[in-house]
């Protein structure tokens, strides 16, 4: 899920339109452009691989336009049977340094329970889909990334 740039707003929060911009995703410095929705706007935004670790780490830069940017870490652990999803995101640069705070740090977490879940939820049913039918997927609150 994490290397098909093209299903990005499958499991982002807040993203759609999703395009392949310049590489391959997900290697380093390929990119995807989308848009974020915000009421009768639509902002362009893109988003650059900054590095990844195949089945292991994606770190992303996500430009924002005049808002700046944001470094998005996701690491992917082993946990049992199951992988457990880190998700780790900071402001670079831009205005949004300014005003990052408890209050946004909030936000960014509820953005990021939301965008796990759904990510959960797209891989566990690709894998139940992969099992064949009368295979269970994994458990509820796990993913498989």
């Amino acid at each position: 899920m994490l290397a098909d740039g093209e299903r990005y707003a499958e499991w982002v929060v807040g993203t759609s339109d999703v395009t392949p911009d310049r590489g391959n995703w997900p290697e380093v410095d390929s990119t995807i452009r989308y848009a974020v929705p915000l009421g009768p706007l639509k902002l362009t935004n893109e988003t650059v691989v900054r590095r990844c670790e195949e089945g292991s780490v994606l770190e992303l830069e996500a430009k924002a336009g005049p808002l700046g940017t944001a470094r998005i870490a996701i690491e992917l652990r082993p946990w049992g049977r199951d992988t457990l999803v880190l998700v780790d995101e900071h402001p670079l640069r831009g205005p949004g340094g300014l005003v990052h705070n408890t209050g946004v740090d909030l936000l960014i977490h509820l953005r990021h329970r939301a965008m796990l879940a759904r990510l959960a939820k797209l891989c566990e049913s690709e894998a139940g889909h992969a099992a064949g039918p009368g295979t269970a997927s994994a458990r509820p609150g796990a993913s498989r990334a």
